[in-house]
Order: structure tokens, then sequence, then C-alpha cells
């Protein structure tokens, strides 16, 4: 547990917004590297690890890939304009505005030479008697200004249309199983499947791996619709987080933090894939919950599953608390528990598993 909590901490502290990923990128590819053998970055960004199977290395030997798609982009901010001695912005991704007043962010000015200097400052709200007549209650965001402490002669200089906002707030421990931070989904399960590649030791004798980092699932899901579309796996694990019981939300479209993951079910999932799975998970004794997808999974199998002739793709859910603010909370024990689920999974493969999940009853042997 303390690779997930070291790795988690380290990644949520870092920016990265959808197609601006590099800065997390570039950590999660050092992290890979050791335990994959071969790594690179897609044309839009996009990281891939590829641990080859034994039987990559003979022409002749039937082998097949599973890829394992994590989206590693986050949401934030962008600067449109600048207004006296603060900034107007607009967001990257889907931020509600209710949350951002008092917010502490980093404004990523584009300096001279290309260079990116950091600016920390504060999303402040205006004074009542300040706003347009008819807004009571929640402050739109294009109402909502920056502070970062520059006059407007150095915010010209200093700061362009485009500069990209994040937040600044850092990771904190809830207990001994929590932790609070912005950009959790879905860096959780970057560092799931991080964890995975870590512990993983078996060389599947006929299954390639490739880890996929994917970008730009918050605005367009390019990243998993361009890595699917290269890779041409035969099976697709997207993983990504789901919605944690809490404060106003305690339904049945939400779950138990840190009490177990979810398998999403629906138009998106291919369902014999997810039953096999569903079973490996009762056998090995981690507490999975069917969660109920019946549109749009809202995640990167949306993409994933449709790409090439079709892939047989699944959803797993990690539980996130208060999901698109810069104070999400996960359980450690969801993130390990992916990572056992994982290494399950690939035990299980062989040459029959693809005929077990076929589309139509008849295939099956």
């Amino acid at each position: 547990m303390k690779y997930i909590r070291s790795l988690l901490k380290h990644i949520i502290d870092e920016p990265g917004l959808s197609g601006f990923e590099t800065p997390v990128v570039d950590i999660v590819k050092k992290e890979w590297s050791g335990f994959v053998d071969e790594i690179e970055i897609s044309r839009v960004g996009s990281l891939h690890g590829i641990k080859r199977s034994a039987a990559s290395k003979n022409e002749n030997a039937k082998k097949h890939a599973i890829m394992i798609a994590t989206h590693i982009d986050a949401i934030g901010m962008m600067v449109t304009r600048i207004n006296g001695d603060f900034l107007n912005f607009t967001d990257v991704g889907g931020i509600d505005p209710r949350i951002l007043p008092g917010t502490p962010v980093l404004v990523h000015g584009s300096a001279k030479g290309g260079k990116v200097k950091k600016y920390e400052g504060v999303i402040a709200i205006p004074h009542p008697r300040s706003m347009p007549a008819g807004i009571n209650g929640t402050v739109p965001m294009d109402k909502l200004l920056i502070d970062i402490g520059l006059s407007h002669s150095e915010l010209e200089e200093r700061i362009h249309i485009g500069d990209l906002i994040s937040f600044n707030t850092h990771p904190t421990d809830l207990g001994s199983d929590l932790i609070s931070g912005h950009s959790i989904d879905n860096r959780a399960s970057v560092v799931a499947l991080s964890s995975f590649l870590h512990n993983y030791r078996g060389d599947h004798p006929n299954w390639d791996i490739y880890a996929a980092a994917t970008a730009q699932e918050e605005v367009s899901f390019a990243g998993s619709y361009t890595s699917s579309h290269a890779i041409k796996p035969d099976l697709a694990i997207v993983i990504d987080v789901t919605f944690a019981k809490g404060p106003g939300s305690s339904d049945w479209k939400t779950f138990p933090l840190g009490k177990g993951i979810t398998l999403g079910i629906g138009p998106n999932i291919h369902t014999k894939f997810m039953q096999q799975v569903k079973s490996i998970a009762e056998e090995n004794e981690i507490p999975v919950v069917i969660e109920l997808m019946p549109k749009h999974s809202g995640t990167d199998a949306y993409a994933v599953q449709v790409s090439n002739e079709g892939i047989p793709t699944i959803v797993i859910g990690i539980p996130l608390r208060y999901m698109h603010t810069p104070v999400e909370v996960v359980s450690l024990q969801d993130i390990k528990r992916v990572e056992r689920l994982l290494s399950a999974i690939m035990d299980k493969l062989d040459e029959k598993f693809l005929k077990k999940i076929s589309w139509d009853d008849s295939d099956e042997k």
C-alpha cells in the first residue's frame, strides 16, 4: 500500500489538463519504464507501456493483446480575458461553478521564450453590488475572477489568453485509508494500473499487455479512440472512477467508499466478458458490485468498444467522493482491489477465454 499512497500523492499534485498532459505523462512514463518491455507516446499524447508475452518472440506462435486503459488527463481552467487587475476564465472539462469561489489555483503564465511561470492565485467572487441584476445563488463561471496579485499592466505582460489554470490543493490523508486531492479522477486508476505493472511478475505465454494512460478523455475521448485503433487489442479493460456515496448522494447510482469496486453493465459493456470477470473477482474474494450503465458509460469505453471491428470491453470503477472538485476522496484499498483483479484476470487468460466471451452463444464449445 505504501507504493500506491506515494505514487498517488505524487501524480495528483501535478497539472496535466486535457490536451496538456505532458507534465504527468513524463512522471508515469519514468515509472513504467522499469516494468514494461516497450514504451511510447502516441500522436495525441497518450502513454503506452507494452509488456510482451513469451509468444511475441516466436513469429509463428499464436498471440493476443489486451489493452488496459486509464485516462490520465484532468479537468481545469483556461484564461479568457484580462479584466482590470483580475482574470476571467472558462473550464476545461466539466466543473460545477458552485465549488469554485475561494479555491486556490495556479495560473500557468506563458512567459517570453516559451517558458511557463506559475502564479499562485485564488478564485474570487465579486461583491453582490457589482453583480448584474437577477443573479442570485450560484454565481456563473463567467462572472468569477482570479486574483494573482498583479496589476493590469503586469497581467498583460505575463499572462495571455489561453493560459492554463490548475487547482492548487495538495494531497491530504483522511484517516489511514482515504486520500483527498484534485485530479484523483482518473489518476487513481493510473495508480492501480501502475501498481499492477509493478507487482505482476507473470510472463504470460500468449497475451501481450498494453497499458494505456489515455489523453483527453474529459473533452473528446481522443486518446481512447486513437490508442484502440493503433493497438487493435482482442480485449479491453477500461478503469475509471465512479460516484461514491456522500452528502446528498446515496441512491442506487452511488457506491460505498472503501467497500469494493464496480463492474459496469450496459450498452458500452460486453456482457459475457463482464460476467467472466465477475466470476474471477468472486473466486479471488475481491468485493465487486454491478454498476448500471444503461446509456453512455461516461468513460473511455464509449470509444474503445466501437474501434476497429469492435472490441469486447468492460469497465471497472473505483468509487470517488466529490468528483470533479479540488477535494476528491478515494480509498487506497479500492485502488489495491483493482490491482488484484487485473492480476487475477491475467492469470485466467488462456486460448479458450476469447471463445467463452463470444457474442453468439452458438460459438461456445
